[in-house]
């Protein structure tokens, strides 16, 4: 089989896993950097292969509106376009439908939109994301869904409804998941039977893999993490499981503790864009005028090339003077701090020792935030 999925050891609901894909092994837990219109913001393909990026998410709202996934086909597929040669994964658009653009019509077949770039008016239906996606050749593809605000249950209902009818529809229309693999997405908002009820039709697709949708979307981290407990042992075992959309260090944390896989997030390079980097101790603002004469790197024990090369009173004045090299020189370090904290995770549920890690990682992970 192209794709198929191994837990190699487990520590209670957390798993070190390999997932295997035509364009290489991830090896799970995985936080996938954001490539939303095909480019990690700021960081070129030499970068992410250098920090150890196995697995990259590209958009299908965005990169349908431009350059449109009928060019990316044409220039070889969206591995060829951007120069990427590990896996990618491509979202289905709901999301981005649903937050960026402007509704026009939304009912079962579909929904019919305005671009948020220059208002031309889209339709979107679980066919046509499925054959975008399939323009674009994406390893993992993503079921078209309907990703609701969390804890409004008359929507979320609707919500579940439909994606799991479109969730249908998208396997329908791609049956064959020898060169992509499908996976469908869990909705259900905080509602433990809503996320049963969601959970119990997708699984019958029999999908090489499944995603948690519609967290991180308003609801409270406490909530966010009592709803993983229950709706994730609702998915397949023997499947990888991926949480959209989280990318916070302390949320990445106890994702795996509850059996999460693969992870997505634009909030590493969000932040380097504002000056913020991940820090053992926390997130801190790099421009800050305490960092002013600071000749120590951002992380000491840190190996990725920013820390390796330059002193927190350089990245000050980066950030103070509006360089984009502060761009890429924040987003190197946040990408890698996320990646390596993966990778620790990972051995230490090889090794055993994945309890204590976390609960060390997050007691000073969160000082500061509790201190503050």
């Amino acid at each position: 089989m192209a794709f198929s999925f191994e837990v190699v050891k487990s520590a209670g609901k957390a798993r070190a896993g390999v997932f295997h894909t035509p364009h290489g092994d991830i090896p799970t837990p995985v936080f996938a950097p954001v490539g939303t219109v095909a480019t990690v913001k700021a960081v070129p393909p030499r970068d992410l292969h250098e920090m150890g990026a196995s697995l990259i998410l590209s958009n299908t709202y965005h990169l349908h509106l431009r350059p449109s996934s009928e060019l990316v086909r044409d220039l070889g597929g969206l591995h060829r376009f951007m120069a990427w040669d590990g896996p990618i994964l491509t979202d289905s658009g709901g999301f981005q439908v649903f937050s960026l653009a402007k509704i026009n019509k939304i009912d079962d077949e579909g929904v019919t939109f305005a671009s948020h770039i220059d208002g031309s008016r889209h339709r979107f239906t679980p066919e046509v994301s499925m054959q975008i996606q399939e323009n674009l050749g994406a390893d993992i593809i993503m079921a078209f869904d309907q990703c609701p605000t969390p804890k409004d249950r008359r929507v979320v209902e609707t919500a579940v409804r439909r994606t799991s009818a479109w969730a249908a529809r998208c396997r329908e229309a791609h049956a064959d998941d020898s060169c992509q693999a499908l996976f469908c997405i869990q909705q259900g908002g905080i509602y433990e039977d809503l996320r049963a009820e969601s959970s119990a039709f997708i699984t019958t697709l029999d999908c090489p893999g499944y995603a948690v949708g519609g967290l991180a979307v308003g609801e409270s981290k406490p909530e966010m993490y009592a709803t993983l407990d229950y709706c994730v042992p609702m998915l397949p075992e023997e499947k990888p499981r991926y949480l959209m959309g989280v990318g916070a260090p302390d949320d990445l944390a106890h994702g795996v503790l509850r059996g999460i896989d693969i992870f997505d997030c634009v909030l590493p390079t969000r932040l380097a864009r504002h000056g913020a980097v991940f820090t053992p101790d926390g997130q801190v603002n790099i421009g800050r005028a305490l960092f002013q004469r600071d000749e120590r790197p951002l992380q000491e024990d840190c190996d990725c090339y920013t820390c390796q090369t330059f002193s927190r009173a350089y990245l000050r004045h980066l950030v103070k003077a509006g360089e984009l090299l502060a761009h890429n020189l924040l987003s190197v370090h946040n990408l890698r701090f996320l990646i390596r904290h993966m990778e620790t995770m990972r051995n230490a549920i090889l090794q055993g020792t994945l309890e204590d890690y976390t609960a060390s990682f997050l007691e000073r992970y969160m000082h500061l935030a509790k201190k503050e």
